[in-house]
């Protein structure tokens, strides 16, 4: 968890395809043999029968047939808000880029600002022109290539002020999320926030004309208790419904199809069995993620040996179900009195993304602000370690990403 905020059938057989996952001499000419096996039946045929949304658009398919295949030799690298948070409010080109010469391969966002109850869609409001902001982030960073995936950092439904539990009374805690649920006296509520989402993702467009893919992780890090909907205020099968609905809803109802959804709890779980207490299952969910901000905080090889073992669950499971895993937030954020952790990058986070054969399609790390940041800009004291770990064999900022939304030909 961060302190600091404002701010993811049939089997079919298909021809030889070339996918070039890399810009980097040694992948260039790696061959995918596009082919069902019992280890990996996914296929540029078959993919949308392994999705949450088998209507998604063609764009969104390929994006999750990309991910999947991506994570058999590179694990994307991005950052949140990375094309406006800088350290020291530099401004300019994203930190990432001015350390390595080149853009994250993962944008993330937020629907936080979006979906304030003080955003009125007029061109002085300040909420609104984060909207704009946002989208047109999302845009561009789509028109390079890179892959778009949002949070969302909903305020409570009594005040629509607060994400946090510390903010809120007893009463309000225990209530809150079971009365967003159908039939619970905030459900309209909360279908307004989701229709101001579908209208949004639904406008996001290339080029084209064509809609831009997105991935949605609603409702993370529920296993905590420090945001309203975390398991000290649910049930499981609360947790469950209240998931299963968003997706539904966005999909069926509002009609969205360029959507993955992802699933992430915090890093509390140890065994397959805890990590999927609360799992909505496996037609509601594309992307098995994992936030883990604690096993990398300053516990050197062991605390990487832990999360490596925690994101093992996750690529296993993945493996087996034909799904995507992903650390959807991690980092360790340096500041004046925190300083930064030799070969934090190149080491530690390295090893436990690639250790014992696990398939990781892409790292999240948080914003950089005025004070602190978790990516190193390139004038830092541990610049050398970032760009020495984006440039190991399986990691990939944006040039080194294959076309992620087109299907391989």
């Amino acid at each position: 968890m961060k302190t600091t905020f404002l701010k993811i059938a049939f089997l079919s057989l298909s021809i030889l395809t070339l996918v070039s996952c890399s810009s980097d001499k040694e992948d260039s000419d790696e061959v995918i043999i596009d082919y069902p096996t019992q280890d990996d039946p996914l296929t540029t045929s078959n993919a949308a029968t392994y999705m949450v949304d088998a209507n998604a658009t063609k764009e969104t398919v390929a994006l999750f047939y990309n991910l999947k295949r991506l994570a058999k030799t590179k694990t994307a690298i991005g950052q949140q808000d990375a094309f406006n948070s800088f350290y020291q409010d530099a401004g300019g080109e994203s930190d990432i880029k001015k350390n390595t010469g080149f853009d994250p391969a993962v944008l993330g966002s937020d629907f936080m600002f979006i979906t304030d109850k003080n955003n009125n869609e007029q061109a002085n409001n300040w909420f609104y022109q984060q909207e704009l902001k946002i989208t047109s982030d999302v845009k561009n960073a789509y028109a390079k290539g890179i892959i778009n995936t949002f949070s969302w950092h909903l305020r409570e439904p009594y005040n629509d002020e607060s994400f946090y539990t510390a903010d809120m009374t007893s009463e309000q805690k225990a209530t809150a999320f079971k009365s967003i649920l159908p039939g619970g006296a905030n459900n309209e509520w909360y279908k307004k926030k989701l229709d101001k989402v579908a209208s949004v993702v639904s406008n996001l467009k290339g080029a084209n004309g064509e809609l831009i893919p997105i991935i949605f992780r609603p409702f993370h890090e529920f296993d905590g208790n420090w945001f309203w909907w975390g398991a000290d205020y649910c049930t499981a099968d609360e947790y469950k419904k209240a998931y299963q609905f968003t997706v539904d809803y966005l999909k069926n109802t509002k009609g969205v199809h360029n959507i993955l959804y992802a699933f992430s709890p915090d890093n509390s779980y140890t065994t397959e069995a805890a990590y999927l207490n609360r799992y909505p299952g496996d037609k509601y969910v594309d992307i098995i993620g994992m936030d883990n901000y604690g096993d990398f905080n300053n516990q050197g090889q062991t605390g990487s040996d832990k999360a490596n073992s925690k994101l093992k669950i996750l690529s296993d499971y993945a493996k087996a179900k034909v799904k995507i895993a992903a650390l959807t937030e991690t980092g360790y954020r340096v500041t004046n009195t925190n300083p930064a952790i030799n070969d934090w990058f190149s080491t530690l986070l390295y090893s436990a993304l690639t250790k014992n054969d696990i398939q990781i399609s892409y790292v999240m790390f948080w914003n950089n602000n005025t004070d602190g940041y978790y990516v190193p800009n390139g004038s830092v004291s541990n610049t050398a370690d970032f760009k020495t770990y984006s440039l190991k064999t399986k990691s990939a900022l944006v040039n080194s990403l294959p076309k992620m939304y087109e299907m391989p030909k």
